[in-house]
């Protein structure tokens, strides 16, 4: 890639300002939000899913406008690195339209019940995703840190989101581990920017191209900074609030917050592939990060042996897919780190389903949960067949339809043919294969196996418990926005295997892209001028 590619960007198109959008939007919609009467709840749920319905447009436009050459998005117009940058590539492009397919399912389901149940919903939903989509756009470490406080702020208030003695626990618990991470991003950030004068991601991998005098100093704020990410990663052993923290909260606001570890895994993707991927810092932390994935996956198996409910099985699922990520960047093999990238997708999509499955299964189980009456009887089901006489029905509608989409996520998690987490692992495979074999290799094909079968295990105990032993309880009642929601997440997961090889061929050049860091570098320095808030 070279500036002449870059000055193709320089045009008055209104496709230009792309970039910006998945921060403006959500931004201004929430500040708009605040503002209205809580009452007028409808008007609010209707402005949250049309931005979020722009926001995912914007991310699909940009998967297909970065193949060639990132956008690169200069506010104010002013050139790097005195300027605050966005930068759209391959990688940030495809985290966007996770979380734009992650948020519009989360923000469906809400409107059935948890939208209702307190104040200020959709406008802390719409600040966590403008604080995502920052995050994965931002070209500074500085501006890093800024988006990830926001996505962290709305998200305190997601987990509190409908009050109870559990989620409150929970929740404290949530706020202070994220405090103490915030600490540790802060320390890290002011070591770089003492040892490096800069804190813009090219620049800083310009500068680590000769030893900078002072590299054990800039290592070690890389550490410091490294225990923040690895926090909001969920890696062991720093990732023991997630599935207490998420399986007390609602179920869209812990389906939107599996994104969360993601936004720390695109971290440490992007800062070990362009800061440490080749220069006088190469291979800075690979190790631990291969044994830190590793240690993840086999905490997070272990875990999910052990669950006695689906929502802290889902939470287990979210770490085991984020060790998974780990672990093949630690490994240096581009083949099972684009199998990793793929495998993320659909075991996100998976685990987001299986938090909204819980809602509808223990839906009235709960002392809590049912000492609620504003939500009874507030939408009639057409899936409900309560009353119906017809004989000789088995299964109804609603169970029928909660169960199918169980298999499916059970199949994603563990990894089962023909779903995408099976194409995912053996792609894994397929890479560590065609390179040299070995002991870390051999480990992280034993660690995804061992946990493909410790995972179906548990999830097949839980459905069987769940769908098949009686209960007291009546059946499940399936909502309309529940099942648009669900359909969307498990339409994905199939659409991921079916267009298997497209999507693989898209990882692979982005894992290409990224091990090619002077391609980023003159990117967002050396090319032309790129539309900004001045131009």
């Amino acid at each position: 890639m070279n500036a002449p590619v870059m000055s193709a960007t320089v045009t008055s198109s209104w496709l230009d300002h792309l970039v910006v959008l998945p921060i403006v939007l959500p931004i201004a919609a929430a500040g708009a939000m605040f503002l209205m009467d809580e009452r007028r709840r409808t008007l609010k749920a209707a402005v949250s899913l049309v931005t979020v319905l722009v926001m995912l447009a914007v991310a699909i436009l940009l998967l297909g406008r970065v193949g060639e050459a990132p956008e690169v998005y200069r506010l104010g117009n002013w050139a790097a690195p005195y300027g605050i940058v966005l930068v759209a590539d391959r990688l940030s492009a495809l985290m966007l339209a996770l979380a734009g397919t992650l948020g519009l399912a989360a923000l469906i389901f809400s409107f059935a019940r948890w939208g209702q149940a307190g104040p200020r919903f959709h406008g802390l939903f719409l600040l966590l995703l403008m604080g995502v989509n920052g995050a994965f756009l931002t070209g500074d470490v500085f501006n890093l840190f800024v988006f990830f406080e926001v996505m962290l702020a709305a998200s305190y208030g997601l987990v509190l989101h409908g009050s109870g003695e559990t989620r409150i626990r929970a929740g404290l618990g949530y706020i202070a581990v994220n405090l103490v991470a915030s600490l540790f991003f802060l320390v890290g950030v002011s070591l770089i920017y003492g040892t490096m004068g800069t804190l813009n991601m090219a620049d800083l991998a310009r500068r680590l191209a000769s030893p900078p005098a002072e590299i054990a100093l800039f290592e070690a704020g890389c550490a410091v900074l490294g225990i923040a990410f690895l926090i909001k990663c969920s890696a062991w052993p720093l990732g023991f609030w997630l599935p207490t923290t998420y399986s007390a909260a609602s179920a869209p606001a812990a389906a939107i917050l599996a994104i969360l570890s993601k936004v720390g895994i695109y971290v440490v993707l992007r800062l070990s592939l362009l800061l440490f991927g080749a220069g006088s810092a190469q291979g800075f932390g690979q190790s631990w990060i291969l044994a830190t994935g590793l240690a993840t996956i086999a905490f997070g198996t272990l875990g999910i042996l052990a669950a006695r409910e689906l929502t802290r099985a889902a939470g287990y699922g979210v770490m085991i897919s984020s060790g998974t990520v780990l672990a093949a960047l630690g490994t240096g093999n581009q083949g099972a780190l684009s199998g990793a990238l793929y495998y993320l997708l659909g075991s996100t999509f998976a685990a987001a389903a299986l938090f909204l499955l819980a809602e509808i299964l223990q839906r009235g189980r709960d002392p809590a949960d049912a000492a609620q009456p504003v939500f009874a009887d507030e939408y009639r089901d057409p899936f409900d067949d309560a009353g119906s006489t017809e004989i000789g029905r088995a299964i109804p509608a609603a169970v029928a339809i909660v169960g199918g989409g169980f298999l499916l996520c059970t199949l994603m998690l563990a990894g089962i043919p023909p779903l995408s987490g099976f194409v995912g692992k053996l792609a894994m495979f397929t890479g560590l294969a065609s390179g040299t074999m070995t002991a870390s290799a051999w480990g992280l094909i034993a660690a995804l196996t061992l946990s493909s079968l410790f995972t179906l295990i548990p999830l097949v105990r839980l459905g069987i418990f769940s769908l098949w032993v009686p209960h007291d309880d009546p059946p499940p009642v399936l909502r309309a926005p529940e099942l648009a929601a669900l359909a969307l997440l498990l339409t994905a997961c199939i659409a991921l295997a079916v267009w298997g090889g497209p999507a693989l061929s898209y990882t692979e050049a982005t894992v290409r892209w990224l091990s090619q860091p002077n391609d980023y570098v003159r990117a967002v320095l050396d090319g032309a001028a790129a539309p900004g808030a001045g131009s």
